[in-house]
C-alpha cells in the first residue's frame, strides 16, 4: 500500500512571509516536484492575483505526470476561475474549501451549520460539472464538531467529492487526538469508501509530521505537505520527513510513497534558494547537519560501520559524491556529464553558459565540487532577461569611508554611476546601482554564505529587496563578495524591472 503526496510548496508554501515567486521559478519548482514524483502539485490559488493565476495556467499546460490542482473558495467565481488555469493540465483538479469550526462559522463566515453544509454541497456539484477529481477541504477541521465534519463530508462525497481533506489548519492537535478524528470520521462517514481521506497539518507546535503519521496510521491515506516544511506562520507538514520515515520505517509502518528519494535534496536546496528561505542546519532530513558528526564518539562509529550513528545513508536523498575531479582541464564532455548525474538537463545555449562560467572558475580553484557546480547552475537558471547588465566594478575603501565606481548597459546604452558610502564597500556599490536604475527600493535583507570552504570558496549572496509592496529575492556568485553582492542585487533589480514594465 501507497501514501499519496500532495505537495502544496507553490501555495500554502508561498504563503509564507517574504515568499514572493515569480512565473518562471514556479514553473521550475514545478517540474522539480514533477521529478520528485509527488502525486499531486497545488500549483496556487488562481482567483488571488493575475500573477498567481498565470503561473498556475503555465504549469497545468507544461508539467506532466502528477495532478495539478487549484485552489478555490466555496463559490462559483473562485471555481471557475480555477478550472480556467488548471483544465489544459494532464490531470486537472480542483480543490475547494469551506471552513467548518465554530469559531470560523461565526466570526469569519456569519453563517449557519446548514447554510455551510448548504454551500459546500454545492460548490462540490459545480466543481464536478468541470472535472471528475474534486477535493473538498473543511478548513480548520480539528477544531470543529465530529459529528458535524461527519455530515458535511457524507454531502460533498454524494455531490461528487473523490478526496475529502482534514487539516488542522491552526496546529492545535496532538498525535493522539488527531489519529482519533481521522478514525472517528472513518467509522461515521458511511459513504467514505467512495474518497480519499487526506490530512493537512500546520506546525505550530512542532508537531506536523507526527499528526501526519497518526492520521495515516488511522486510515488516512494522502498527506499534504510542503518542501522544506515552509507555509503560513510556523508552516506544514515537511514532505522530506514524512516520506523518508516511511523509507526508514518500513518495518514498522509497512507503507511507502512514490517518491524519488534521490531527488529530495536537489528539490530542498532548489526551493531554498528561489524562496529565500534558509534551511536551519539542524532541520531532519534535508539540514547542512543532518549528516554531520563532530563529536569523536561518533566519528569514531560512523568510520568503522555507518550505522552506529547514521539511521539514514546520505545517499538516499542524493548526496552521493562523485569520484571524478573536475578542474581547469575538464572538458566540455566530462561537465555535461557531471551535470546529468546531479540531475541537471541544459539546453544547449544554457550548457554553452554554464561552461564558460565553470571555465572562469576553474581557473580561480583546483578543485571543483559537486557544491560548487550546484552553485553555478542554480545561479544560472535563475537569472531573469537582463535589462541591466553589470559590465564594471570599482570599489577602493579607506578607513571609515568607501567608494564604488559601477557601469551598466542597458540596450547597448553603458552609464556610470559613483557613490560613497560609511557603511562599507557593498552600500556603495548598492547606492551607485540605485542612481543608474533609478528605482526607490529598499535592501531588507542581505544574507552571505560559503559554498565550500577554503580561501577560493565561492561565496553565494542572497539579497531581499522591496519596492511597491512587493517583495523580490536576487541571488549571486562568485569567488568576490563584492562582485557577489552586485550580481546579487542585480538579479533582484532585473526581477523589480521585469514586473513593473
Amino acid at each position: 500500500m501507497g501514501v499519496r503526496i500532495f505537495d502544496t510548496t507553490l501555495r500554502d508554501g508561498e504563503q509564507s512571509p517574504g515568499v514572493s515567486l515569480n512565473i518562471k521559478e514556479k514553473l521550475e519548482i514545478a517540474k522539480q516536484l514533477a521529478k520528485l514524483n509527488v502525486d499531486v502539485i497545488e500549483a496556487g490559488f488562481p482567483i488571488a492575483s493575475p500573477g498567481d493565476f498565470a503561473a498556475v495556467k503555465k504549469i497545468a499546460q507544461e508539467v506532466v505526470g502528477p495532478a495539478i490542482a487549484g485552489l478555490a473558495r466555496a463559490t462559483k467565481e473562485d471555481i471557475d476561475r480555477a478550472w480556467e488555469a488548471v483544465q489544459e493540465a494532464e490531470k486537472p483538479m480542483i480543490h475547494t474549501f469551506l471552513a467548518t469550526s465554530e469559531v470560523h462559522m461565526k466570526h469569519k463566515l456569519q453563517q449557519s451549520p446548514q447554510e455551510v453544509l448548504e454551500s459546500a454541497v454545492e460548490a462540490v456539484a459545480y466543481a464536478k460539472d468541470y472535472t471528475d477529481n474534486v477535493e473538498f477541504s473543511a478548513e480548520d477541521a480539528f477544531r470543529s464538531d465530529p459529528d458535524f465534519l461527519c455530515q458535511i463530508f457524507e454531502g460533498v462525497i454524494e455531490a461528487g467529492a473523490t478526496t475529502i481533506n482534514i487539516p488542522d489548519t491552526v496546529g492545535y492537535a496532538t498525535p493522539a487526538e488527531f489519529g482519533g478524528l481521522i478514525k472517528y470520521i472513518k467509522d461515521n462517514v458511511p459513504n467514505i469508501d467512495q474518497a480519499v481521506i487526506s490530512v493537512h497539518c500546520h506546525n505550530d507546535l512542532g508537531l506536523a509530521a507526527a499528526n501526519s503519521l497518526a492520521a495515516i496510521q488511522n486510515g488516512a491515506e494522502q498527506v499534504e505537505c510542503t518542501i522544506n516544511g515552509i507555509g503560513e506562520r510556523a508552516g506544514n507538514t515537511a514532505l522530506e520527513e514524512v516520506a523518508l520515515t516511511f523509507n526508514t520505517r518500513y518495518n514498522y509502518y509497512g507503507l511507502k510513497t512514490d517518491i524519488n528519494l534521490k531527488e529530495i535534496s536537489r528539490t530542498s536546496k532548489l526551493v531554498s534558494r528561489l524562496t529565500g528561505m534558509e534551511i536551519q542546519p539542524n532541520k531532519a532530513i534535508v539540514g547542512k547537519n543532518a549528516f554531520a558528526h563532530e563529536s569523536g564518539i561518533h566519528q569514531d562509529g560512523v568510520i568503522k560501520e555507518r550505522t552506529t550513528y547514521e539511521i539514514m545513508d546520505a545517499r538516499t536523498i542524493g548526496l552521493e559524491e562523485n569520484k571524478i575531479v573536475l578542474g581547469k582541464h575538464s572538458g566540455r564532455h566530462a561537465f555535461k556529464d557531471r551535470l546529468e548525474q546531479l540531475g541537471y538537463q541544459l539546453e544547449q545555449e544554457e550548457l554553452n553558459s554554464a561552461f564558460r562560467r565553470f571555465k572562469e572558475l576553474a581557473d580561480k580553484k583546483q578543485k571543483i565540487t559537486n557544491l560548487d557546480l550546484e552553485a553555478i547552475i542554480e545561479d544560472e537558471i535563475s537569472q531573469v532577461p537582463e535589462v541591466y547588465e553589470i559590465s564594471l566594478l570599482q570599489v577602493t575603501s579607506t578607513s571609515g569611508l568607501a567608494t564604488a565606481t559601477v557601469q551598466m548597459e542597458r540596450d547597448g546604452e553603458k552609464i556610470n554611476e559613483s557613490a560613497c558610502s560609511e557603511g562599507g564597500p557593498i552600500d556603495a556599490v548598492y547606492d551607485a546601482m540605485n542612481r543608474i536604475t533609478d528605482l526607490d527600493c529598499k535592501l531588507v535583507e542581505y544574507k552571505i554564505d560559503a559554498v565550500t570552504s577554503g580561501k577560493d570558496a565561492l561565496g553565494e549572496v542572497v539579497v531581499k529587496l522591496a519596492y511597491n509592496e512587493k517583495v523580490y529575492i536576487g541571488r549571486g556568485v562568485s569567488t568576490d563578495v563584492i562582485e557577489a553582492s552586485a550580481k546579487a542585487y542585480n538579479n533582484a533589480l532585473n526581477k523589480i524591472l521585469v514586473v513593473r514594465d
